[in-house]
């Protein structure tokens, strides 16, 4: 019978084969081993983690890490731990710099490279070092560089694949005095977060996972002071998924964590939802402006739109360009935008580039404006 790693082993002592899945083996494995570190090397690792995490987070091109003076390292054919040394000269790592640059390579790319080819190591003291700090690292930024949220649930509607409407459960029913994160800082001088105005979310804010990154009700009314701001937390929530994902570049296991499958269900759910609601928004904005230049007659000299929306694969707000009308002297007339929004949408329902979930969603835009123009 082949003997089973001691990291195996150490994430189901009874029965290996039992784990329902590969990544989860190998999640619970790394959690073992990093536990099963001294007090010490695990806050030793945190912290190397924490700064490297910072590094990518803030998008910087290089960060450096040093491994630790020593780990214990599984004691081949033993079954059991011991510690080791690693050497003086392969504990200091520099990753990212002038090739990274040139070539566009992100921090996170090169990290992963990095980490792989010490884990590849002879010395099983190296090799362990950088799985520990993988381990280390991935877990900082799902667990604590992100905020936690509500529990939420979501449910889809007609048309949309993605769950994104917020089930009402019996705590949104409570009142937003009850807890600490239904609060929001509203400031004098129109800046988000700073202040002396305390006051609870409102209703349709307290059913999604951050309440602080809702900005439009179910009614699609705006709930900030402007536009801009609207889209720096839509920016704040895409970012949010970004470190998720990128954590699981990082050590792709940790899809297997349920903290990550928590966060990233919760805020997957509410982007989707506020994206759209905020595409819907600049639709009816872009509306109203053709109407009132339209009246004062700037519009014969042609018209292009760029209409938002929320592409659900890329998780960004994108545009959809087509020509209403030609450059020239030609009168504006209703009619023209609705004709070139039902050629457009003829080409949106047959682009396979998209999802079927955003095809209807653009689709639905292109209907507003069709609907407004109509007579």
């Amino acid at each position: 019978m082949i003997e089973q790693s001691l990291i195996l082993a150490l994430s189901s002592p009874d029965n290996v084969e039992n784990s329902a899945s590969r990544l989860r083996q190998e999640y619970l494995a790394y959690q073992r081993l990093f536990q099963a570190q001294p007090g010490l090397v695990q806050q030793y690792l945190s912290i190397q983690a924490a700064s490297v995490a910072d590094a990518i987070d803030q998008g910087a091109s290089h960060a450096s890490f040093t491994l630790p003076d020593a780990v214990n390292c599984e004691q081949a054919g033993a079954g059991r731990l011991e510690p080791v040394n690693i050497p003086a000269d392969r504990r200091e790592q520099l990753v990212g710099g002038r090739m990274d640059r040139l070539t566009r390579t992100d921090l996170c790319t090169s990290l992963c490279v990095r980490l792989t080819e010490l884990e590849k190591s002879a010395n099983r003291a190296v090799s362990t070092g950088a799985s520990l700090f993988r381990h280390a690292l991935a877990t900082h930024m799902v667990y604590n560089v992100l905020p936690a949220g509500r529990s939420v649930a979501y449910k889809t509607t007609p048309n949309n694949d993605i769950p994104n409407q917020p089930v009402e459960q019996e705590f949104d029913l409570e009142s937003a005095i009850a807890s600490g994160v239904d609060f929001q800082t509203l400031a004098g001088d129109g800046e988000i977060g700073r202040g002396d105005l305390t006051v609870p979310y409102v209703e349709a804010a307290r059913r999604f996972y951050l309440p602080q990154w809702v900005v439009f009700d179910e009614h699609g009314k705006l709930l900030l002071n402007t536009a801009r701001e609207a889209e720096a937390v839509i920016r704040s929530m895409q970012h949010f998924l970004a470190i998720l994902q990128s954590a699981v570049t990082i050590a792709p296991y940790m899809i297997a964590d349920d903290i990550w499958q928590q966060k990233r269900y919760g805020m997957l759910g509410q982007l989707v939802n506020q994206g759209r609601a905020f595409a819907y928004f600049q639709a009816q904005e872009m509306i109203h402006t053709i109407k009132h230049r339209a009246s004062t007659n700037q519009l014969n000299r042609g018209l292009r739109l760029s209409l938002p929306y929320f592409n659900d694969q890329t998780f960004q707000m994108e545009e959809c360009h087509f020509e209403v009308i030609p450059a020239g002297r030609v009168m504006f007339i209703p009619a023209f935008v609705v004709l070139a929004v039902r050629v457009q949408g003829t080409k949106v329902a047959q682009d396979t580039s998209l999802s079927q979930s955003t095809r209807r969603h653009l689709l639905f835009i292109l209907s507003m404006f069709e609907r407004s123009f109509l007579r």
